[in-house]
């Protein structure tokens, strides 16, 4: 299983270490997702090493709090181009690549983290929003290209959860110095989190999802 990570080693090392006391075969790889030709080193170097890959999830994003929150007007060219090269280009860049090697398996799954920003638009994160919306439309779009080839395409959208990234966001938005502050005024009482995520992409990809693709779903507990 490849692990791709650009700042966290050691979460990304920790990842690999569950997976292989659960007998997965783990490698991690460093690159920049914004960058077009780490990323296709980043494809062949895993292309390569593992011979054949089923499933690509494109995880990696940046927020609008990592641009400073300006709203569209004020947005300069190069927060537009941080954003839009990590959130929509890399995922471009990656599909581009590993698409066509993926289409040799009899299934294959590709994921695409997206964020309930996309309906909400929200003062402040609509250069998030933009890069969001078209990497949606990119994958509603390879999903109808690919069915004939066995590949499903889904989009994954979640709402706040609690990752560094979500961290940001209340502190941002000024609900709590922490993510537990914001955990009583969030559905069911408690943020979503990263496992709950997972749960869904793992769904996606197994057996029980084997019916379902060119889907959005949002979650978020609304």
């Amino acid at each position: 299983m490849p692990i791709h990570y650009v700042s966290n080693s050691t979460a990304a090392l920790e990842v690999a270490a569950i997976a292989e006391k659960r007998g997965v075969q783990a490698r991690i790889y460093k690159a920049d997702i914004g960058d077009q030709k780490q990323c296709y080193r980043l494809a062949d170097e895993v292309v390569r090493e593992f011979e054949q890959l089923d499933i690509l999830i494109n995880n990696a994003g940046l927020g609008s709090t990592s641009i400073q929150r300006p709203s569209i007007s004020d947005a300069t060219d190069a927060q537009w181009d941080q954003l839009m090269s990590v959130n929509f280009w890399g995922p471009v860049w990656l599909c581009r690549v590993l698409v066509p090697h993926m289409r040799r398996a009899p299934r294959s799954d590709v994921i695409v983290m997206s964020s309930i920003a996309t309906k909400v638009l929200s003062s402040g994160f609509g250069v998030y929003a933009v890069s969001k919306t078209a990497l949606e439309a990119m994958a509603h779009t390879l999903a109808r290209e690919e069915k004939p080839n066995g590949m499903r395409v889904n989009i994954i959208a979640p709402g706040l959860v609690d990752t560094d990234m979500g961290q940001s966001v209340v502190a941002a938005t000024g609900r709590g110095s922490n993510l537990r502050d914001a955990d009583a005024n969030s559905p069911f009482g408690f943020v979503c989190t990263p496992a709950d995520i997972a749960a869904t992409a793992l769904y996606l990809c197994s057996e029980d999802g084997r019916y379902i693709t060119n889907q959005r779903i949002q979650v978020s507990g609304d």
